[in-house]
């Protein structure tokens, strides 16, 4: 796109009116594009200003449930869970009589001959076809028809189940979500602190690196305390650099639960004091309630109990009831010839019996006995499995709790050691190596403590997983 510019000499008074006309109109043309590009440009936000918005600060509660809305995973056993409650309903109507409203017109070609198998006293043309009853023939009915039979109850019996295991790896679903989203949203809380953690040692190493070289100069120190220096800044440069990728790496991690565009700026809230841990009694009560897995290995029990009997139906009789009401006659009429009623109903007792099948049912049955069975072995070791996730889970929680303390402790101590070694080194009673180890300690032992907590944090989660305390 060119944007025109016209010079004082281009519009001087010796331009002819037609050639003064054009040019204007050149201009016009020329600069409207200009300005329709400067407004979009202006008019629509440019990356570094998305990127200098004001970060989103969120509440773990508040991570969870954005995750809900936009995780695949628990939509589709959201998906599943309803269309299940659907699918009881449908096996439910089953038992139910349904109603049909038959419409039908029929015309067969005569065959030349004549009958009195039609209505009145008068003989009719014959049909072709002998299977119809006249050459023309009308049907508007209303159908009920009914079946009873095992079979039935054992579908609804299975549609039940299924819609119970539906709801039950729903809440897995859902659980699975809170406990991943928890772990992610717990590390980018400690990759946050450890990256000012390393800010710190960076900024310490770089001030320690200024005491040397001054101490050099005023020649109390030897140039190798500096050169040592120089490598620990040059280590702690590396180590910051490291934590800033793991910072955004968990950054992005979750937030592409959590956003539309992963690149989202965010904060996480600051965490404030660790949740007490519950008490085993009450750890072992809650997970005894409502644990889905429990329930899901139990409605996978019940869908096995219902195979078994939809498989047992077979050798039973079935029975079915048909009403229809409406005409079925030559005439699309209430009334017919000769004041003949066309408007009619007939009913109708069906039973079948089953005799042979060359043992198919009975084989069909020991099938579902076997399936049966393995839900059983499932179910059971689905048991195990809780009580044992339980206690690893609770003796973990314990475990990390139980070292919070002590880890806020040996962070104090070293930086109570690595202050009094920088003065030991600034009156000359310590070497330089004694400096680097305790900012070494020093950064080891603040590591550790977010390690630690993030431990703890995560076990607590997995804990409340289990025990469907966390919402």
């Amino acid at each position: 796109m060119n944007c025109f510019h016209i010079s004082d000499h281009q519009t001087s008074a010796h331009l002819r009116p037609l050639a003064a006309a054009v040019l204007l109109l050149i201009l016009a043309s020329s600069t409207l594009p200009c300005a329709r590009a400067q407004e979009a440009d202006s008019a629509s936000p440019t990356q570094s200003t998305v990127q200098a918005a004001a970060p989103i600060v969120l509440s773990l509660h508040e991570a969870i449930a954005r995750a809900r809305a936009s995780e695949p995973s628990y939509a589709a056993a959201q998906a599943d869970s309803r269309s299940a409650s659907l699918e009881r309903s449908i096996a439910r109507a089953g038992l139910l009589p349904s109603a049909v409203y038959h419409n039908q017109g029929l015309y067969t070609e005569p065959n030349g001959l004549q009958n009195q198998a039609g209505q009145g006293a008068g003989a009719q043309p014959s049909p072709k076809f002998i299977a119809n009853n006249a050459v023309r023939e009308y049907a508007s009915q209303a159908v009920i028809n009914e079946a009873f039979g095992l079979a039935g109850i054992a579908a609804v019996h299975r549609a039940d189940a299924e819609s119970a295991r539906a709801k039950a790896e729903l809440e897995v679903a859902r659980r699975g979500l809170v406990a991943a989203v928890t772990g992610l949203y717990y590390a980018v809380e400690a990759n946050d602190n450890k990256l000012a953690i390393a800010q710190q040692a960076r900024a310490e190493a770089a001030d320690f690196t200024s005491l040397t070289q001054k101490r050099e100069q005023g020649r109390e120190a030897a140039h190798a305390d500096v050169v040592k220096a120089q490598l620990l800044q040059q280590q702690r440069d590396r180590d910051l650099s490291d934590a800033s990728v793991a910072a955004e790496k968990s950054r992005l991690e979750l937030a592409v639960l959590l956003f539309p565009d992963p690149r989202t700026p965010f904060q996480v809230a600051p965490a404030g004091e660790p949740t007490p841990l519950a008490t085993r009694d009450a750890v072992n009560e809650a997970a005894a309630k409502s644990n889905p897995e429990l329930k899901s290995a139990l409605a996978a029990l019940s869908i096995s109990n219902a195979d078994v009997l939809a498989a047992r139906a077979a050798y039973l009789p079935d029975l079915g009831l048909n009403y229809t009401y409406g005409i079925d006659a030559p005439q699309f009429a209430v009334n017919g010839p000769d004041h003949v009623r066309n408007l009619g109903y007939s009913a109708s007792v069906t039973v079948d019996i089953p005799v042979w099948d060359w043992l198919a049912t009975e084989h069909k049955v020991r099938q579902s006995a076997i399936r049966r069975d393995l839900a059983k072995v499932a179910l059971s070791a689905t048991q195990r499995r809780l009580i044992a996730r339980l206690d690893e889970a609770y003796s973990e929680a314990a475990a990390a709790r139980d070292q919070l303390a002590s880890l806020d402790a040996s962070v104090a101590t070293a930086a109570e050691s690595l202050r009094l070694t920088r003065l030991r080194y600034s009156d000359g009673e310590a070497s330089v190596l004694e400096v680097v180890d305790a900012q070494g300690a020093f950064v080891g032992a603040a590591n550790a403590r977010q390690d630690g907590r993030i431990r703890y944090q995560l076990a607590l989660a997995d804990l409340q997983t289990l025990t469907g305390t966390m919402q």
